[in-house]
């Protein structure tokens, strides 16, 4: 493996020779010189440099994302031939999209450890964009979304069902009613996840279908911090019943029963599109495919 190419990845992210030294267990002469080194190799410089930092010129970009790719698929190779010759172990870099990293993933490896204790995984969570690309770069091994995306890189296949329900406080104004027209919350404000978003992605599919748009939106990254919001009472939202089981089970958030509602999604399981698969990411993808996915 090509030392120079992760010298300068750890430049790169952590955009200063002094910090990447210390993370590289190196010196920062020694740093500097594997980086000219490839600066040489490309005939051009790579980075703009300055008193405090560091940051990636064009051709640095370049050579930044070829680089992860490059440093990744040797770290699978790697992995791929440890495998032949010992049971499911090593490294397992795992991506998911929110609402099933936060609220579903948990168990599944605290079963992966329990069987497998020599695997040590790795959680990335991210959007579903953000993961998609992930595996597709080699920087993750399996990811598992929630909304569908596509790349000629990638093998997308349905994992399992979801089913999403408007969720409002106990204090909002129709918690109490039996049945509710989605019309009647259009000058709510609505709590929505920020675009790249399964969740984001099945409120607009929501919105679309029954021709309905709201008056006010508010938009957060995090499902915690639109449960916190919407248990505060600045508004109304759509989420997965995974992510508001709890706030239901202790009667702090209600689901309002809505005709077309609660809204089914699927979640997707991701994976590099190669015969080649590391042991440790199979018996995982084998939990996954095994699982009951029911949080009631």
């Amino acid at each position: 493996m090509d030392q120079s190419l992760i010298v300068f990845i750890t430049v790169a992210e952590k955009r200063n020779f002094t910090r990447a030294a210390e993370e590289l267990h190196m010196t920062q002469p020694a740093v500097s010189q594997y980086v000219r080194m490839l600066e040489r190799a490309f005939g051009t410089t790579l980075l703009e440099r300055s008193n405090k930092h560091v940051r990636l010129n064009k051709a640095g970009e370049i050579v930044y994302h070829h680089a992860k790719e490059i440093v990744g698929l040797y770290s699978r190779m790697q992995d791929l031939v440890d495998d032949m010759m010992h049971q499911a172990g090593g490294a397992l870099m795992l991506g998911a999209s929110y609402t099933f990293g936060e609220y579903v993933l948990p168990r599944i490896i605290a079963r992966l450890q329990a069987q497998y204790p020599l695997v040590r995984p790795s959680i990335t969570i991210g959007n579903t964009k953000q993961i998609c690309e992930g595996v597709a770069s080699n920087e993750l091994e399996v990811g598992i979304v929630e909304g569908e995306f596509k790349h000629e890189k990638l093998r997308i296949e349905p994992l399992a069902e979801d089913r999403m329900h408007i969720m409002v406080s106990t204090g909002h104004r129709l918690a109490s009613r039996e049945r509710v027209e989605l019309e009647e919350l259009g000058e709510d404000t609505w709590i929505v996840r920020e675009p790249g978003s399964g969740t984001r992605e099945a409120a607009e599919a929501m919105f679309a279908r029954f021709g309905f748009r709201p008056l006010h939106f508010m938009e957060f990254g995090s499902t915690q911090l639109i449960k916190e919001s919407v248990e505060a009472g600045l508004g109304v939202t759509l989420l997965s019943r995974w992510a508001v089981r709890k706030e239901i089970a202790l009667g702090t958030m209600r689901r309002l029963s809505v005709d077309g509602t609660p809204v089914s999604r699927r979640f997707y399981l991701v994976t590099p599109r190669t015969k080649f698969h590391t042991r440790a990411s199979e018996v995982f993808k084998e939990l996954l495919l095994n699982d009951t996915y029911n949080p009631d």
